[in-house]
């Protein structure tokens, strides 16, 4: 696996360098998965593939210097603030069931499972499908979300080109209730999302990339 370390980029930035990490491999046709840990600054809201942007407050954003970017993959919208986010690059055919979007959501999620255990965190697949229609991708679960004690911690999302996946998704170090509800215009209820911080406030963001810098 090739891996590229953490680093902070805007969030024009950071989608630019995912699409080209896709693009990349695809004109290499590379084997060899590719998995990339970033951070954002300033703070972004990322809006799926056809996701509509009218339930954003703009001057609101702009206000509080929080960006707005367009991801390649579908979904709902999401807050990159306090987060480290994740990407995963490969060809449908590296996984064993790549066709199935669901399946292989969770074959490539398997190693966040496996890396987490190492720190007493037990992630599982799933969580409590929320009622109604949510802007904010980490109030709605499906089988394939991870989650610790049924609430969501990581949520994912993916888009498909000539054989090849993008994977990425954002890992909950911390979050602010009150900013969500403002951005998003919806309750964010904690019985649904859960963070870091909140399962263990003594593991650091650097104790969660420090995870993967060995061998993923």
């Amino acid at each position: 696996m090739i891996f590229i370390p953490f680093e902070v980029k805007s969030g024009y930035e950071n989608m630019q360098k995912d699409a080209e990490l896709l693009d990349n491999a695809i004109k290499n046709n590379l084997a060899e998965p590719v998995f990339r840990l970033y951070g954002w600054s300033p703070a972004c809201v990322s809006l799926g593939r056809n996701q509509k942007s009218d339930f954003l407050d703009e001057k609101f954003l702009k206000d509080n210097n929080i960006d707005v970017v367009r991801r390649l993959t579908g979904g709902r919208a999401l807050l990159h603030d306090n987060e480290i986010t994740y990407s995963y690059v490969c060809p449908v055919s590296n996984l064993e069931h790549g066709e199935n979007v669901t399946e292989s959501y969770k074959e490539i999620s398997q190693m966040f499972i496996e890396k987490f255990k190492a720190i007493g965190i037990e992630l599982d697949f799933g969580g409590k499908p929320a009622r109604g229609h949510f802007d904010y991708c980490m109030l709605v679960s499906t089988g394939a979300d991870l989650c610790y004690n049924g609430k969501k911690l990581i949520g994912s999302a993916q888009f498909r080109k000539e054989g090849y996946i993008l994977q990425h998704g954002s890992i909950l170090y911390d979050y602010n209730k009150k900013l969500l509800e403002k951005i998003f215009n919806e309750p964010v209820a904690s019985t649904s999302i859960t963070c870091i911080k909140e399962i263990n406030h003594n593991i650091t963001k650097e104790d969660i990339i420090n995870l993967f810098v060995t061998k993923c």
